[in-house]
């Protein structure tokens, strides 16, 4: 089981941060179509009941946003990946397809507004990863954005470096169809921990349906 840190850098910023942590067992796949049934109900839900302005009053996009500005960066033209996604199905574009895995952990984000990491857990460098903010020319290369400037960003690092912040993952431990050992990161800057919980059965049940897992272990991690 992986340590996860949140430095005093962070806690400084973001005092009620916490996060929720799933690791499982997986096995990749292509998404079914059961899976892309609750993506389309999640999509029809939100476009009926929220506008691009709503997106951004959610408390937990609205907590990460606040989180960016206190950090440093403008999360208006960096946006967290929660907001992205509800963005996107708002203004009326579908999500995208990738596979089972990713999907299932976006379909998570727009139930929830939470940003969440989703990384290879056997690509990750050392036991620890410790959360802290992004710093000056700092390399980083984000799942198709290519090099991304995360100074000012909130950023899990492990020993080599960067691997994901709530606007993009690092390629470097991305899902892929090799991954075996799945870990899960759903951010919290609302520090509601009630809210993270739900977010974070969600994702396990979604795994015992569409990952082949058992769900995997669930714990709740903050500072000190």
């Amino acid at each position: 089981m992986l340590q996860l840190c949140i430095s005093d850098e962070i806690h400084a910023a973001c005092p009620a941060y916490v996060a929720a942590v799933v690791e499982a067992g997986v096995t990749p796949g292509p998404t079914p179509a059961a899976l892309l049934d609750e993506m389309a109900a999640a999509t029809e839900e939100l476009r009926r009941t929220l506008t691009p302005d709503g997106v951004k009053a959610l408390p937990a996009v609205a907590a990460t946003r606040a989180a960016y500005r206190r950090c440093g960066k403008d999360p208006g033209r960096y946006r967290p990946s929660g907001e992205q996604l509800m963005r996107r199905v708002v203004q009326g574009k579908d999500l995208y397809v990738v596979d089972a895995l990713v999907d299932l952990l976006n379909l998570a984000s727009l139930r929830s507004g939470y940003s969440i990491g989703g990384f290879d857990a056997d690509r990750i460098e050392g036991p620890q990863l410790t959360l802290g903010i992004g710093r000056e020319g700092e390399p980083y290369e984000g799942i198709g954005r290519g090099p991304l400037n995360i100074a000012g960003m909130p950023v899990w690092r492990d020993a080599a470096g960067g691997v994901g912040t709530p606007t993009s993952d690092n390629v470097r431990t991305r899902l892929t169809a090799a991954t075996r050992r799945l870990l899960v990161i759903v951010n919290g800057y609302d520090g509601n921990a009630e809210a993270l919980r739900r977010t974070a059965d969600d994702i396990r049940a979604l795994l015992r349906r569409y990952g082949a897992s058992d769900g995997g272990t669930l714990r709740l991690v903050r500072h000190g």
